[in-house]
């Protein structure tokens, strides 16, 4: 099947063409079709399937009849996070750039001056997040009842930040008679009440079961301790040939030491979570997405719908305390066919939060190290373990100490200058309490121990 069968426009499948895909994914072959029969839907695929191509190919040709009018919106996607929000509004602009369309982009964290602009001239195609949508209405900015088709996306993680009584509000101020899409990669009790209630006879599409993992994902729960966690990822980093790299942290502070770590020790490296401000993290983004740095720490915020090609590994630094949002994180590699690696590192205290998620999922996440690997972990540690263990306790000296212990007896080392006739000798220029050499004897309590400072060995007239 190709994208000719499902009955897109001319227009629009030159520009799939120039985008360069020619074979809908399954959740698109039965998506398309159905919205262009104006039939109310359902859908639910693992993440990664093209969710979002599966309504905005149809919703373009749908849209590409009728007239817009100022302050009211032809149609309405809802999204949970801006970043989503964004990603979307490059798929509009991609896949219609035939079509004589408006599309407009209404998230926080930026002005609303251009987003106000854009209502006053009316657009086509409006992609919001509940907050700055509610905040417009409740300000009597923008009216709802020109609305013709509604799209809830990613609606179990709308239920998880706490957006349905938003969501319940929004679609009761929308006309009746509309059309309604909900698509999410998990549907929980809470969202199938929502559909119930807001869509008319909806058609049901399950491309996947509910809350599976991606079958071109390699995944892996790696038992560690919590202090070793940092130590650890570097390994991987180094040793499991990673090309690029999503780290997710549940916490934000977390994600920042993690991101100012992994800098220090040479990586390039850089960070997104909910505490930036909009442009800052469309930047991290687009660093990211542009190979600038090719490991990105981030917080849940990343962690639904974003689509990233090529990125080769995810690590899961702590364990998702929801385990719905270990299927989304580990969505974001193994996308459009590609093969993916995820390791989710496992402390004591992750116990309950690993057996969620594997009930969830229905299959034991391989412990790594045991099969399917590409360096034996096992062995390298107690290998590293070995040589701690036998390590001379003078080579476990700070490396600063060592370095300056070195330069120190290189400068004994070297022959000494001829004195001036009017220098004193060594002995009377001796600082009072020090001994000659540091490494003579041992030092006696409350006693200097560290390196001789330099300027000790200038003489004065």
């Amino acid at each position: 099947m190709t994208f000719a069968d499902l009955g897109l426009s001319p227009e629009l499948l030159k520009a799939v063409e120039d985008a360069g895909y020619t074979t809908p994914t399954a959740i698109q072959a039965q998506a398309i079709p159905t919205v262009l029969m104006m039939k109310d839907l359902i859908g639910i695929a693992q993440t990664g399937t093209g969710k979002t191509a599966s309504f905005v190919l149809p919703m373009i040709d749908v849209m590409a009849a009728g007239r817009r009018r100022a302050l009211m919106p032809r149609s309405l996607i809802l999204e949970p996070t801006r970043e989503l929000a964004a990603q979307v509004a490059e798929n509009f602009e991609k896949y219609g750039k035939n079509h004589d369309l408006k599309m407009a982009l209404l998230i926080g964290g930026v002005q609303m001056g251009d987003q106000l602009k854009a209502l006053d001239e009316g657009v086509d195609v409006l992609i919001a997040t509940p907050g700055r949508l509610m905040d417009l209405f409740e300000r009597g900015k923008i009216l709802l009842n020109g609305c013709e088709l509604l799209v809830i996306d990613e609606a179990d993680r709308m239920l998880d930040m706490g957006f349905i009584p938003d969501i319940e509000f929004i679609c009761s101020k929308l006309p009746e008679t509309r059309q309604t899409m909900l698509f999410s990669a998990t549907m929980p009790p809470p969202i199938e009440k929502l559909a119930k209630k807001f869509l008319n006879n909806p058609k049901r599409i399950e491309v996947s079961r509910a809350a599976s993992t991606n079958a071109d994902i390699t995944a892996f729960k790696v038992p560690v301790k919590s202090r070793a966690k940092r130590e650890t990822l570097r390994w991987f980093l180094e040793n499991d040939l990673v090309e690029t790299a999503i780290i997710f942290a549940n916490r934000k502070t977390t994600v920042r030491e993690l991101n100012q770590s992994l800098r220090r020790h040479g990586f390039r490296s850089g960070e997104i979570h909910g505490d930036m401000d909009q442009g800052s993290r469309l930047k991290e983004l687009d660093r990211f997405k542009t190979g600038e740095v090719n490991i990105l720490v981030a917080s849940d915020v990343a962690a639904r719908g974003l689509d990233i090609k090529g990125v080769s590994h995810v690590f899961n630094f702590d364990t998702p305390w929801h385990p719905d949002d270990y299927v989304h994180r580990i969505g974001r590699t193994g996308r459009a066919g590609a093969k993916g690696r995820a390791f989710t590192f496992v402390a004591d205290e992750d116990a309950e939060a690993i057996a969620n998620v594997e009930k969830l999922t229905g299959s034991a996440i391989k412990v790594f190290g045991k099969e399917d690997v590409r360096v034996d972990l096992t062995e390298v540690l107690a290998k590293a373990e070995a040589t701690k263990t036998e390590e001379p306790r003078e080579e476990r000296k700070p490396r600063r100490a060592r370095e300056e212990r070195e330069e120190r007896e290189e400068r004994e080392e070297r022959p000494k200058r001829p004195r001036r006739e009017k220098e004193a000798p060594r002995e009377e220029r001796k600082p009072r309490g020090r001994r000659q050499s540091d490494d003579d004897e041992p030092v006696a309590a409350g006693e200097w121990n560290g390196p001789r400072p330099s300027f000790l060995d200038i003489g004065f007239d």
